[in-house]
């Protein structure tokens, strides 16, 4: 059965393989390779006031996981745009956190190598977004256990994992990888310093993931004339900056101000963070009002 326009609205409303259904309903097959394998990938699109944000940002990142996994596309961006718009009317509109996952399917045997024309399995939900929680955050730092594709958006998240239940354990927020000296990201978010006014964060590259709000971060501070650029971020330039801070699709922009047992600068969120909370905020108020909406999705 094809979405169509029959179905009710629900708060508990989902997507599964051309059907909206409530997600208690949604069921996929044991042999599912994102099941099996962690065979898939994901995309974390945010909804303020109904409208999706920076909907092509994210395709553009969705097509790359699944061109760099191999994974058929089963929708193109018109599609998805409807299909998300369609979820996002059955979940009531106004701020939510639209999930999407497509995995390679679920052939008929457990096999390593790819099923040929196997059909991808497709599920989307929306939860509600709550607004970010703006105190600082302690982050600590570990050796970056994961592997040498971090640049694809995939289901595969155990190393993540371990590492975000790593920081949970220690007392803090999030735990901040290193790799040869140089930090790189968080285990879900990106990472930024500010370093004598000037507004820095790691290169895009296999080692992190990129960012759609760490992208439009940088347009942001670019716009209002705040000095940045994409630079290596060695251990002592971490330690030694004057503002931390991540930022992630559902966490916006958040200021960090421990690390391990130090204190970042003064220990409270600093005044280019604030400058750039102020501008993520217009940003976003902007959409309620429709006036951007075009530059909302690109």
């Amino acid at each position: 059965m094809d979405s169509d326009e029959r179905q009710p609205m629900s708060d508990d409303i989902c997507f599964l393989d051309g059907e909206f259904l409530p997600l208690a309903e949604a069921r996929i097959s044991p042999l599912d390779r994102g099941f099996l394998f962690g065979d898939g990938v994901y995309e974390v699109i945010p909804v303020y006031h109904g409208r999706l944000f920076r909907f092509d940002a994210h395709m553009a990142r969705l097509e790359r996981s699944l061109g760099e996994t191999r994974i058929d596309a089963p929708y193109d961006r018109p599609r998805w745009r409807e299909l998300m718009e369609a979820l996002t009317e059955r979940r009531g509109g106004g701020d939510l956190s639209l999930y999407l996952q497509v995995t390679r399917g679920a052939p008929q045997r457990r096999d390593h190598a790819f099923p040929d024309g196997q059909r991808p399995t497709v599920f989307m939900m929306a939860s509600p977004l709550t607004p970010p929680d703006p105190r600082g955050r302690r982050v600590i730092l570990v050796d970056d256990t994961r592997g040498s594709r971090c640049d694809i958006k995939s289901v595969s998240l155990l190393a993540n994992v371990l590492l975000r239940q790593a920081a949970l354990d220690a007392g803090a927020d999030e735990a901040v990888v290193v790799r040869d000296g140089q930090v790189t990201e968080g285990a879900a978010s990106n990472l930024f310093i500010v370093e004598d006014g000037t507004v820095i964060t790691p290169p895009n590259s296999p080692r992190l993931l990129p960012g759609i709000t760490r992208d439009l971060i940088l347009e942001l501070a670019a716009g209002d004339g705040i000095p940045c650029r994409e630079a290596a971020v060695s251990l002592a330039a971490l330690r030694g900056a004057d503002e931390v801070w991540l930022s992630s699709s559902t966490k916006e922009i958040i200021p960090v101000t421990h690390i391990n047992d130090e204190t970042v600068a003064e220990g409270r969120a600093g005044p280019v963070w604030r400058r750039m909370r102020q501008l993520y905020d217009s940003f976003k108020a902007t959409l309620a009002d429709g006036d951007r909406r075009e530059a909302a999705s690109t």
